[in-house]
């Protein structure tokens, strides 16, 4: 299906271009003849201007020279493609599928010509996309990278993703070219941004079975050790700085110095910073946010420093704030948990920038120290269906005098899902009967995942009601009618009214036939004879390709 959809919607486009550039053409005539003097057999000049070694446009597009040989020059394909996307401008039909016809492969390992061809090509921004889906109609891409065929029109099996896997590798290099500037390497960020999610062809770990692919796609495409190593090393690990920044504790110097002997060295950090950015940013709108962005930014400066062997800092407590030793207090005194909800913005932006987003709410909880206090607030918040961004957990001691005991200070960073947030009261009523055991958290959450409709299930049939015979109007009056005796009973019961299980039902009239309802019927009856409908099918497979 996916590859079929590709299919028309290239077919669509190459159309409408065509027809709109014959269409400016016959508008341009008139012009031209006046101009020539009305000399209707004279051709106007054809304009060709060059784009790179034989490589030309004319007419708005991208076409080759007259000098142009494929079958002798196997870097041809790639610096067509280059220099279209550069330019901005579509590749002719006909030189592709001269190309793909004519075209020797390129030797392995590639040319250093080809690779920077390829580099060109994928660091030109939104026009890739066209020209690489001209070259992957034609089966181009396949010949340049074999691996390519099994990520071909591939579905993602994450619901967050827009594009099919092909489609994302070719969207995540599209965003990579814009953060080239922040990297020492473009070439690696680029190469590395189309490669990232290759291994998801195969069976297993994507990142495990990527990095073996990418290994063997850099050393094809002319890269020496230190590069494909470095490559590779980034597709292995290209989920390991936001998973890590978003479930990790960033001040425990053992998350950080993990990342630090995975990465291995600062150019490779630098370039799985940007290909994060890039990853998410081409996933969709939900992998990506301020708050994600701060948190990997956080985690880079972190792993920076250790890779620079700069000593890791000593996490010091804070110091509790004011109304943190306020609520430690009152629940020290209540005997009872006692919270508060503050509004908190993102880091501050730069002049001229936007606004940065909320990352959440600041939810402050002081209890006693009893055990199951982490389970039963994160129950509760889990209940509320509140998201946890960030978490911190402390032991207040209170000055002298204030009374004796251990009061915990949970400091949350939560977020709705969606809708408002819930009240405090609520929130606090719940806590105090998930403590006490009066709440049930695991039953209340199975109950609402049970209320949600699985995926396969089918809707319910929609009830079929009986239709009402309504009679012709001579035959609405029950009573005897005037000078008319009444007709005898039948021996048998009426059709329709009553009677026993073995009863039939009303007979359409003989001279009507009953039409088919497209939702009542059985959904298996075909609308064409099976010889049609075999002819019908292999039209479209022929006219698809």
């Amino acid at each position: 299906m996916y590859e079929a959809a590709r299919t028309i919607s290239y077919a669509t486009d190459v159309t409408w271009r065509e027809v709109n550039r014959v269409l400016k053409a016959r508008s341009a005539r008139p012009r031209l003849r006046s101009l020539l003097g009305g000399r209707s057999g004279a051709k106007p000049p054809v304009e060709r201007t060059p784009l790179a070694e034989g490589v030309v446009e004319m007419d708005g597009e991208v076409v080759l020279a007259r000098t142009a040989r494929p079958e002798r020059d196997p870097v041809l394909p790639l610096r067509v493609a280059a220099a279209a996307a550069q330019s901005g401008l579509p590749l002719s039909p006909h030189a592709v599928r001269r190309l793909a016809a004519t075209a020797k492969p390129l030797p392995v390992p590639w040319p250093a010509e080809a690779r920077e061809e390829l580099v060109t090509l994928l660091g030109a921004g939104e026009a890739t996309v066209p020209v690489w889906e001209a070259l992957e109609a034609e089966g181009i891409v396949t010949r340049l990278l074999p691996d390519w065929e099994r990520v071909r029109c591939r579905p993602q099996r994450n619901p967050v993703h827009t594009w099919t896997v092909d489609r994302h590798l070719v969207e995540t290099a599209v965003r990579a070219a814009s953060l080239t500037r922040r990297v020492g390497r473009p070439d690696l960020l680029l190469v590395a941004a189309l490669l990232h999610d290759i291994g998801k062809g195969w069976p297993g770990d994507h990142s495990v079975a990527g990095e073996t692919i990418a290994r063997d796609l850099a050393a094809r495409v002319g890269f020496d050790r230190t590069d494909t190593a470095t490559v590779a090393t980034a597709v292995r690990h290209h989920l390991l700085l936001v998973e890590t920044a978003t479930r990790r504790d960033l001040d425990d110097p053992a998350t950080v110095q993990t990342v630090a002997t995975a990465v291995g060295t600062l150019g490779t950090l630098e370039l799985l910073h940007a290909l994060t950015e890039a990853d998410a940013l081409a996933t969709g709108p939900a992998a990506w946010s301020s708050w994600r962005a701060s948190l990997v930014a956080d985690l880079v400066k972190r792993v920076a420093g250790v890779l620079a062997s700069e000593p890791l800092p000593d996490p010091e407590a804070a110091a509790p704030s004011a109304e943190q030793e306020r609520l430690a207090i009152e629940a020290l005194r209540t005997g009872e948990p006692v919270l508060a909800l503050h509004a908190r913005d993102g880091h501050a932006a730069d002049p001229g920038e936007p606004a940065p987003e909320p990352v959440g709410v600041e939810l402050v909880i002081a209890l006693p120290d009893q055990p199951g206090v982490l389970p039963a607030v994160a129950g509760v918040l889990a209940l509320h269906r509140l998201t946890v961004r960030a978490a911190d957990l402390r032991a207040v001691d209170l000055p002298t005098g204030l009374g004796s005991g251990s009061v915990l200070v949970l400091d949350w960073r939560v977020a709705a899902e969606y809708g408002s947030l819930p009240e405090a009261a609520r929130l606090r009523a719940d806590l105090v009967r998930a403590l006490d055991g009066s709440l049930d958290i695991p039953a209340r959450l199975a109950e609402r995942e049970a209320a949600y409709p699985s995926a396969g299930a089918s809707p319910p049939a929609a009830p079929r009601h009986r239709r009402r015979r309504r009679l012709p109007p001579r035959h609405r009056h029950r009573g005897p009618r005037p000078g008319r005796p009444r007709p005898p009973a039948p021996d048998r019961p009426r059709p329709g009214r009553g009677g026993g299980p073995g009863q039939e039902r009303p007979r359409l009239h003989p001279g009507r036939q009953r039409r088919r309802h497209p939702l009542r019927d059985p959904p298996g009856r075909l609308l064409l004879p099976p010889e049609e409908a075999v002819d019908l099918a292999r039209t479209l497979e022929t006219a698809l390709g």
